[in-house]
């Protein structure tokens, strides 16, 4: 994967201590919800009884159950219950939609300088923050493994993409219980927690009928999950699951030949969200939301890309020179920044033939289409 703006490191979960998950609260807790860990504060945690120093404490998940505060007498008529524990969020708990974007150029998105428009990510970063300091791995698995478990890559055993781990330390595609992801802590905290869209997580050898299921979203702190296993599918006739099952996308009526997965996986967090306030209110949510787009394949309505006709005829060259600009204008980047020379695998656009030029600007008009349909 390229670079995607905001991303940020959340959770540090350490060792694996008589069947308990030991999770770290550190400084490196950053930006996904707001400061959910600040927000459960210490006494919404259970605490281990050892600190690792001065500044920093381990938490044991799960809870142990609270003690029994009833009365057990010789019969029903001298004996009390206790109450049924439930565990709440604590008070003010944010709701977190967290919405990953997968193959994205920093000079893609018209919020961060780009030619597309993105006029929802526009409105947020207004009424929000921007982030220009990132990091990725710069592939797909390893990316997304330490964004859910707020863990180097490799203390998550995934150094490459899943379809290629094999039987090294960090390199396995199996992500280990010591490093769960954030979903547990949130679900194990009084959060209702689902995962949309895009799963390229889960080892390839894994992924049949027969399971195991240990590494599929609802062992792992996600109360539902729907999207497509694996790095890419078909925007038209994708191959979904709910949960552990294959199903078919269903297409509502009316809209077929102009509805691909970027809709089904859009409405489906919007369904969620939806039934889930309906009945719980008062229960926070966190979503992770990881739609296909924009990696290939490149699959959007004809009526999207139309409305970029024409508008990549300048050639790649110009237009990294002008996003460049634009960067600089709306200070993403620092005014003593420099354009990176373009690099020599990809041939100067005024190389290119007629028909040359004429196939990229048609898959630069996809491509941007896409980026928009993501983004309308």
């Amino acid at each position: 994967m390229k670079h995607k703006s905001g991303a940020g490191i959340v959770a540090e979960r350490h060792g694996v201590t008589h069947g308990h998950w030991h999770w770290r609260a550190t400084p490196r807790f950053i930006a996904i919800a707001l400061g959910i860990a600040s927000l459960f504060g210490m006494e919404a945690l259970a605490a281990d009884s050892t600190p690792q120093d001065s500044t920093q404490k381990t938490y044991v998940l799960p809870q142990p159950p609270p003690p029994f505060k009833g009365v057990i007498g010789r019969t029903y008529k001298d004996s009390k219950p206790d109450k049924i524990p439930v565990i709440k969020a604590p008070s003010g708990a944010p709701n977190v939609l967290l919405i990953l974007i997968d193959d994205a150029g920093y000079g893609q998105w018209g919020t961060f300088g780009g030619q597309v428009p993105t006029p929802n990510l526009d409105r947020l970063a207004r009424e929000g923050l921007r982030y220009t300091e990132f990091h990725t791995t710069a592939l797909c698995s390893p990316t997304r493994a330490a964004l859910l478990t707020g863990r180097n890559h490799h203390s998550a055993a995934t150094g490459v993409i899943t379809e290629i781990g094999e039987g090294y330390p960090g390199y396995t595609g199996q992500i280990p219980e010591s490093t769960a992801m954030v979903s547990e802590i949130l679900r194990q905290n009084g959060y209702s927690t689902a995962w949309i869209g895009k799963n390229h997580n889960i080892a390839d050898w894994e992924t049949s009928i027969s399971g195991p299921y240990d590494r599929w979203p609802t062992r792992q702190g996600f109360d539902h999950f729907y999207g497509f296993v694996g790095g890419d599918t078909s925007q038209w006739t994708p191959a979904l699951y709910r949960d552990n099952t294959p199903i078919a996308m269903t297409i509502p009526k009316g809209k077929e030949g102009h509805y691909t997965l970027n809709d089904s996986l859009a409405d489906e967090v919007i369904n969620f969200i939806h039934q889930e306030k309906s009945v719980t209110p008062d229960r926070p949510f966190f979503v992770y939301y990881a739609p296909g787009a924009t990696h290939a394949p490149h699959h959007v309505p004809k009526e999207w890309i139309a409305k970029f006709k024409g508008q990549f005829d300048q050639g790649w060259d110009k237009y990294r020179e002008e996003t460049y600009q634009r960067q600089l204008k709306l200070g993403v980047i620092p005014p003593d920044a420099k354009l990176t020379p373009r690099p020599k695998e990809i041939p100067a656009w005024d190389s290119l033939s007629a028909d040359q030029k004429r196939v990229a600007e048609r898959l630069m008009e996809t491509f941007a289409a896409y980026t928009a349909q993501t983004s309308p």
